[in-house]
Formats: C-alpha cells, sequence, structure tokens
C-alpha cells in the first residue's frame, strides 16, 4: 500500500478530508521517528497494543561476491525491526 492510499483509506474511516488524513498520518510517523531518535540508547521504542521497534547492530563481517567468489569486506551497519504486538497479530488473524 503506498502512502497516499493509506492517507485516502484514513481519510474514508475517519470521515475528513484527504488534507486532514495526511497531517494526522505525517504526525504518527514523525512521532515515530521522534521516538526512535530518543530511544538511540535503549536501543528500543514501543507503542502501546501496536508492536515495538528496535534498533539492532550489525557487526562487521565477511562475505562473497556471488558472481566471481571474491571475499569481501562488509561494513558494520545498523537496522530497524519492528515486532508486532499480541494484539495487533490477533487482529491480523496471526498467531
Amino acid at each position: 500500500m503506498s502512502k497516499a492510499q493509506f492517507v485516502e483509506n484514513v481519510a474514508k474511516s475517519g470521515n475528513m478530508t484527504n488534507a486532514e488524513a495526511k497531517r494526522m498520518v505525517e504526525l504518527v510517523f514523525g512521532e515515530i521517528e521522534k521516538g526512535l531518535k530518543k530511544s538511540k540508547k535503549e536501543g528500543k521504542y514501543t507503542i502501546g497494543t501496536f508492536g515495538t521497534f528496535t534498533i539492532t547492530k550489525r557487526a562487521a563481517r565477511k562475505g562473497r561476491n556471488p558472481q566471481t567468489g571474491e571475499e569481501i569486506k562488509i561494513k558494520a551497519s545498523k537496522s530497524l525491526r519492528f515486532k508486532p504486538s499480541s494484539n495487533l497479530k490477533a487482529a491480523a488473524g496471526i498467531s
């Protein structure tokens, strides 16, 4: 689903204009971003019955180029993971 489709769905569900829905969606996404920035030390940001965003670290490692088989160095990195809450899983029909 694209962001525009998401905004349209919010507008329909909330009985509001697309402009109002877009503002609401931007506010929610902005709050999630702020929360993640604040939680860098903890590496975790939980939103009640929605789920938990976790910042994970990957160590530098060696890998292989699949085309040539040559060994390459892969830099250390960070990634963002999301674990849905049990309520969200139940709503989606996932156990």
